[in-house]
């Protein structure tokens, strides 16, 4: 679990919140349970912008929760739903939490790469696996069969592949990720 201290709320106040950046959004992939809604939602307050959960965006479309969708209509639906929905964002000044799975579709990818930048909250496979508990009841994208390390393994390239920047997130608290994040802008 990311831990949260007060000890870095200062880089905010050294440094001035305007991104640098043509693209004024951020985009935070990764694992599920590696930080992506909880450092978004803050780092939205700390740099005044607006906050985006794309899963919350697939739920609301579907009308009902990830898993429970999945469950009716399958997994390939679901990324049909997934894609479709980050493929829709279109904001400015805006940090973007985006489900885990967004990696495997290239014309979401491209489209989120061509309005943000891409963070990758990269998070060891061990804490991992502590953080997400029961998989089924958290609504991970898995192939019937395929166990968390093989999801790790299969996912962690292609965010490395799409990241503009990684942040190695293990035993680093909140704080210190936010102001690390921060400090790549």
């Amino acid at each position: 679990m990311v831990t949260r201290s007060t000890s870095c709320f200062s880089c905010l106040e050294r440094s001035g919140c305007l991104m640098t950046d043509a693209k004024s959004n951020i985009v935070l992939i990764g694992m599920p349970a590696c930080g992506k809604s909880t450092i978004g939602v803050q780092l939205a307050k700390w740099l005044s912008m607006g906050f985006i959960d794309t899963d919350l965006l697939v739920q609301a479309r579907a009308g009902q929760s990830m898993q429970a969708y999945q469950d009716e209509h399958g997994m390939d639906a679901y990324r049909v739903l997934e894609s479709e929905t980050a493929r829709l964002v279109v904001c400015e000044n805006c940090v973007i939490a985006t489900g885990g799975s967004v990696v495997y579709y290239a014309k979401a990818m491209e489209h989120l790469k061509s309005i943000a930048r891409i963070i990758f909250l990269d998070v060891p496979f061990p804490e991992i696996v502590s953080r997400i508990g029961d998989t089924s009841e958290r609504g991970v994208v898995m192939r019937p069969g395929m166990t968390l390390a093989d999801l790790f393994a299969e996912r962690r390239p292609l965010y490395l592949d799409y990241a503009d920047q990684v942040i190695e997130c293990s035993g680093k608290t909140q704080d210190d990720v936010l102001c690390e994040i921060r400090s790549l802008l």
